[in-house]
């Protein structure tokens, strides 16, 4: 009895926090994505060693596990990358494809006005993308786990797939079919000069929707999250979106120094969909390019560079 006593104490006493005018809250979260499917388009081309392939996705994996923080108040959220020291070897190409698959900014949300901006460098130029925040129907469920201190709850909905989000690329089945096919000819023609070089991105399709699994916590009662997420009755500090996973593994309420909430300003102002429209143009352009020059041959310019 008394544990339950001084539970709902602790409790109480953070939603009077929370409430306070002042309140502000930190959350640090681990994001990682798998990707099997983005680098198994250089397998099969004989133009890239195992050594190379290997390397290629170490990197790839480093490059898509990064750490995040989110500072929030009752009403409005920045979350950013945190910072880190560029490991050797990850210069040249890897800077590269970071750039094509969208550099991160300030991702600045306010649940009040319904709106978001986050500052994107694509390609070495900067845009600003402003738009309304995107609705999820989320379907709650009483499913409970614990995450640190915090019981979470389940929460589900289906989610439209940014087109610039490269993350959900995946490789079709009819693409690993044919993958499969290659392989068998290649070993009954590997005695011929030349062989057959496809590109990187064959086979790649991004899919229309994503089903979102989150865990939110009651206990921080802000409607927010990490990246896009936000409507549900608490702090989310778990989400799961096709192929990539966000954890949160620290939380500080009220931190001694408080951040600057404020929408970023910099770069060139466009829609969520005019920024989609620009990076699947410019992706289609290197597509193009890269078939000029012999399919792989080209990217594993950039990527060994």
């Amino acid at each position: 009895m008394n544990k339950i006593v001084s539970l709902s104490l602790v409790v109480f006493g953070l939603f009077t926090t929370i409430q306070a005018q002042d309140f502000q809250g930190m959350a640090v979260y681990e994001s990682k994505t798998s990707t099997a499917d983005m680098t198994s388009g250089f397998r099969g081309n004989r133009e890239i060693t195992p050594e190379m392939q290997k390397q290629i996705e170490e990197r790839m994996k480093s490059m898509f596990e990064k750490t995040f923080i989110l500072n929030f108040d009752k009403t409005a959220s920045i979350y950013k990358e945190e910072e880190r020291i560029e490991q050797p070897g990850q210069g040249g190409g890897m800077r590269f494809m970071s750039s094509m698959l969208g550099g991160g900014g300030t991702h600045y949300k306010n649940v009040k006005e319904k709106t978001f901006s986050v500052d994107k460098e694509f390609m070495g130029k900067e845009f600003l993308v402003s738009d309304s925040l995107p609705r999820l129907d989320w379907q709650l469920s009483g499913e409970t786990k614990q995450i640190g201190n915090y019981l979470c709850f389940k929460a589900t909905a289906v989610r439209k797939v940014e087109q610039s989000d490269f993350r959900n690329f995946r490789r079709n089945a009819t693409a690993k079919e044919e993958n499969k096919d290659e392989k068998k000819e290649e070993t009954k023609e590997e005695n011929k000069e030349e062989k057959k070089t496809t590109n990187f991105t064959d086979g790649w399709e991004m899919p229309k929707e994503v089903v979102v699994t989150a865990w939110y916590t009651p206990d921080i009662p802000v409607s927010q999250g990490p990246e896009s997420y936000w409507g549900l009755p608490g702090l989310i500090l778990e989400v799961s979106d096709g192929k990539t996973t966000i954890l949160c593994s620290k939380i500080v309420i009220n931190p001694k120094e408080k951040a600057s909430i404020k929408a970023p300003k910099n770069g060139k102002v466009v829609t969520q969909q005019e920024y989609d429209k620009i990076v699947t143009e410019k992706m289609e352009e290197m597509r193009q390019m890269n078939q000029g020059q012999g399919g792989n041959r080209g990217f594993q310019m950039r990527v060994g560079g």
